[in-house]
């Protein structure tokens, strides 16, 4: 704790700022509670706040000559360490002895000189003037300590909350490149972030969303990188959380994006630390919330959910060839069953003779048609892929691969479904699971369907006209303001070099301000 002439001590934790701003934004809708001189008055009062609560804790302690003044601790037991609490109370016995004398001889005016006006530097303390400003804090896990004739109280950081620690990301394992992941502590989180990005112009602005779970809202960004447009289009929108209760990154990609009923998402998600910042560098930003480890990334273009971090960590020519496959995964989940219904009921001139009468002879016996064939196949692999994602880890994926084998060969054996459509879904579902990002790949198992009535009804004709309603319909939609489909559509050149193709590093590799600069000049 520094001296403040102001008469409130304060630390620059991040934290500690944060939780004061968000009571002092509370004050400004709502009267100011005085504290009283009184003890007992004002623990009278924390008792009714939080009453029936369990895990509230009031230790009443005494302290100074002949231990005759009181004191009150008042904190979560969930949330706030022990020992802290113990470390507290020694404190105020031995404030700093060179300056008050022996510890026994504390007094209220001591303490109330001390804090006011001094400060200390062991423990990030804030002094409190508000009742209503207490009780956020002890909401967000600091300790409260309450003095008998002094009408403030200290607040001390206390809050111990057993977190997962930093381990390899789940969804976005890599063979090369770091295996850090982000985890549910945001402090951790931005500290992973700051030790990659050592700059004062990477920026970081929090708020705090909800009136009941207060969580606290972080977002970041590169000062030089970032459009000042983008930016500010950014923040319009997201003064709107303020007023909702926010658990998840998720719930703000809902509330920001621009087309609430797109199959296609317009911010992608990652777990990894060098992402985020490879993407701020790149002029997004990064949002972050308490409790969550995914990072959101603002805003979220068509063509960057085909790219991965390890493209960026292997040569040239394999990580285009690696997006290459990811494109053709990408056609291949969306239109292979269609084509293949299109194909078999409107179209059969257009297969090579050898190949229909395999088809056809596959095809002997099976009472359904090719579209109802297909729904029925494609409805049972959806099926069993969301009870692999349900299930316990260990046998999820055990269970969804044994039950696409037994299904498919039991189907093919009644002759419900044909080996060749047996492949055309199999084949569609590894297609899925090729796309880097998942929320994009769950947009291709909605659109399927749709493509394939399409091509039931009006074959390759109606195939053309739903894909033509799915390019319309991206051509049309905007990410914070800003074109889905760019640099395709509109074209930019420039930009082209990270889309299809992965230049060189030489040439990719390009600080933020000058970047900032190409963009200023056109």
């Amino acid at each position: 704790m520094t001296n403040n002439s102001g008469g409130m001590p304060q630390t620059g934790s991040a934290e500690a700022n944060g939780t004061l701003k968000a009571g002092k934004e509370q004050l400004d809708e709502q009267p100011k509670l005085p504290i009283s001189g009184q003890l007992s008055e004002n623990v009278r009062h924390l008792e009714t706040v939080f009453s029936i609560s369990s895990d509230i804790i009031f230790k009443h302690w005494n302290y100074g000559p002949e231990m005759q003044y009181s004191a009150c601790s008042v904190y979560y037991e969930s949330l706030v360490q022990e020992d802290t609490v113990n470390y507290m109370k020694m404190t105020l016995q031995d404030l700093v002895t060179h300056e008050i004398g022996p510890g026994m001889e504390v007094t209220p005016q001591d303490i109330r000189s001390f804090f006011e006006h001094d400060g200390v530097s062991g423990k990030k303390t804030i002094v409190l003037e508000d009742m209503h400003l207490v009780v956020e804090q002890i909401s967000y896990g600091r300790l409260v300590i309450l003095f008998d004739q002094w009408d403030k109280v200290l607040s001390f950081k206390a809050q111990s909350v057993e977190t997962r620690q930093v381990s390899e990301s789940v969804n976005e394992s890599v063979v090369q490149g770091p295996r850090e992941s982000t985890v549910e502590n945001l402090q951790k989180n931005l500290g992973l972030l700051r030790l990659r990005l050592k700059t004062p112009k990477f920026k970081i602005e929090m708020i705090t969303a909800g009136g009941e779970t207060k969580t606290t809202v972080a977002y970041g960004y590169i000062e030089d990188a970032v459009s000042s447009e983008l930016l500010a289009e950014f923040k319009k929108r997201v003064e709107q959380i303020k007023e909702l209760e926010i658990l998840e990154t998720s719930y703000i990609e809902q509330i920001i994006e621009d087309s609430t009923f797109s199959p296609f998402p317009q911010h992608r998600y990652t777990e990894r630390t060098d992402m985020a910042v490879a993407a701020m560098l790149d002029g997004k930003i990064a949002v972050l919330v308490q409790g969550t480890g995914g990072i959101l990334l603002c805003p979220g273009l068509f063509t960057e959910f085909f790219q991965s971090s390890e493209d960026y960590y292997q040569r040239t020519v394999i990580a285009t060839f690696v997006r290459w496959l990811r494109i053709i995964a990408f056609i291949i989940a969306l239109t292979l069953p269609s084509i293949y219904i299109a194909l078999s009921t409107f179209h059969p001139e257009l297969i090579p003779t050898v190949l229909l009468l395999a088809v056809l002879n596959a095809r002997e016996g099976i009472p359904l048609p090719a579209f109802f064939e297909a729904l029925l196949m494609e409805f049972f692999f959806e099926l069993m892929r969301e009870a692999g994602v349900r299930l316990p880890r260990p046998v999820g994926s055990a269970v969804s691969i044994v039950g696409a084998l037994v299904i498919g060969d039991a189907a093919i054996s009644a002759g419900i479904a044909s080996p060749i459509m047996v492949i055309v879904v199999a084949l569609t579902g590894i297609a899925s699971f090729a796309i880097p990002q998942y929320n994009i790949a769950i947009s291709l198992r909605i659109l399927r369907f749709p493509l394939m009535i399409s091509a039931a009804i009006m074959g390759g004709f109606g195939m053309m006209i739903c894909l033509l309603f799915i390019l319309l319909h991206l051509c049309h939609l905007r990410s914070l303001g800003q074109p889905y489909l760019a640099p395709l559509a509109p074209l930019r050149i420039a930009e082209l070099r990270d889309v299809v193709l992965r230049v060189p590093l030489k040439v990719l590799l390009r600080s933020p301000r000058n970047l900032h600069k190409d963009k200023a000049a056109k």
